[in-house]
């Protein structure tokens, strides 16, 4: 793809001069008649890799222009175009974040020999950019999809931004480990790094454990604690689940992002905090806003930027990447002989939606090599595997029909070999308690009054 380069000049003939020779060069080349048409030129679609921009300009000039684009996140580099003689702006400039300059009147080789240096850097920044992104995700993840990429350099580039981000996934993908690579992608990477699971506690517990109380605060308080806000503070607190946080909690989880001090149960003062905040969540959170189960205004104080991980069905090319990094990891912890990732086995992992994702594909393997003979595989003990197991539809129906009738098959298969317990079926599938909830819901398999998973 042709690199786009920004041309900002109030003089119509440099501007002219300029694209001609630009798009001999084989560039794609935009104009605008001053700095102030180029900022908002920059605010548009597609992005622009390069802008060159004249130093004098009414309205916004190069120098402002430098500033508010070198402000930005994500920012195209500059080349500032300077009369003869201002060579004490042109250092000026370079020291605010220019990449280069050159002078009017320029000389055509001068000038591509600029653009094309600027742009090799860009391209070796841009490149170096998205293999540190990938580096850091796969300390924590094994993927080798254009998808998973496409998110390891999401978080590099938002990692080192001190924002809050909410990552939002099914059941099993992985929020978690996405989290510890922001985390180790900021600033705070050094500094304490907290978890909680909202889902864990009841209201009255997860407002003690998070925001602290004091000694006597309620029973069984028999010493004040700080809560997870105050022991993060300076670092990182992950609220996992966050979309099962009680109401009450949610409107005290607000203010905290809002104030930037909590107030511990019990205290008539409060303390400041200083926390990054990730929340994650396998929930529908615009859909519980519409239901009136969770703020709108802190949903959108969470979503200042939103990761999505994707669900194990939609990426089957790192289906054996992961196979094989679970293999060598539990053979090696039971002390077995290497297992291969044959053909048979490949096909029977890629052929199952894997509802539960990552984490099933993992358990489901890890139960695999435990009960099967040394060296080899029982694909029969696989999802999908043995003469028993129900097949879905093999005519008239939609691939989700399909799918949605093998998830029934293997939840109703779950629950009979666990005997009604749901956290015992849940486990086996790979998925959480309240995950298994929804989906009974889904199948119509819960009774109409039965009230929702804790």
């Amino acid at each position: 793809m042709k690199a786009r380069v920004l041309v900002a000049d109030d003089d119509a003939g440099v501007r002219y001069t300029l694209r001609g020779l630009l798009e001999d060069d084989g560039l794609t080349v935009e104009e605008a008649v001053d700095g102030e048409a180029a900022l908002a030129r920059l605010e548009a679609e597609p992005p622009v890799d390069l802008v060159l921009s004249d130093l004098r300009m009414p309205r916004v000039d190069g120098m402002e222009l430098l500033r508010r684009v070198a402000a930005r996140p994500h920012a195209p580099r500059v080349i500032l175009i300077t009369a003869h003689g201002s060579e004490r702006h042109a250092v000026e400039a370079m020291k605010l974040g220019a990449l280069d300059y050159f002078r009017k009147p320029f000389d055509v080789d001068d000038v591509l020999a600029v653009v094309r240096r600027a742009l090799g850097r860009v391209q070796l920044e841009a490149e170096n950019e998205r293999l540190s992104g990938e580096v850091n995700l796969l300390r924590s993840l094994v993927f080798v999809s254009p998808t998973m990429a496409r998110l390891a350099l999401l978080i590099q580039r938002v990692g080192p931004r001190d924002v809050t981000v909410l990552i939002t996934g099914e059941s099993g993908t992985g929020k978690e480990r996405v989290a510890e690579a922001l985390v180790r992608a900021a600033p705070r990477a050094d500094k304490p790094y907290v978890r909680f699971n909202c889902a864990a506690l009841t209201p009255e517990l997860a407002e003690a454990e998070l925001f602290g109380h004091a000694r006597g605060a309620f029973t069984g308080a028999v010493r004040a604690r700080p809560g997870l806000f105050r022991e993060a503070s300076g670092g990182t607190l992950l609220l996992d689940e966050v979309g099962e946080l009680a109401l009450p909690l949610q409107a005290k989880l607000l203010r905290v992002l809002q104030e930037g001090e909590v107030r511990p149960v019990g205290e008539d003062r409060s303390f400041p905090v200083d926390v990054r905040v990730l929340a994650a969540t396998h929930r529908d959170l615009p859909q519980r806003v519409a239901e009136g189960r969770f703020r709108e205004d802190l949903y959108y104080r969470l979503k200042v930027v939103t990761l999505q991980v994707p669900p194990l069905r939609s990426r089957p090319e790192d289906i054996a990447a992961l196979a094989k990094h679970f293999l060598a990891r539990h053979t090696e912890r039971f002390r077995m002989p290497p297992v291969l990732l044959t053909p048979a086995l490949l096909e029977r992992l890629t052929a199952h939606p894997w509802p539960g994702n990552v984490r099933e594909l993992e358990n489901a393997l890890e139960s695999a090599v435990v009960l099967s003979p040394d060296g080899t595989l029982d694909l029969e003990l696989l999802p999908g595997g043995g003469s028993s197991t129900p097949q879905a539809p093999s005519t008239g129906a939609t691939l989700r029909e399909k799918l949605d009738a093998h998830e029934r098959e293997l939840i109703l298969a779950a629950l009979a070999a666990s005997k009604g317990q749901r956290t015992e079926a849940a486990k086996a599938l790979g998925i959480g308690r309240a995950t298994l909830h929804d989906k009974l819901r889904k199948h119509g398999l819960l009774n109409e009054d039965e009230e929702p998973a804790p």
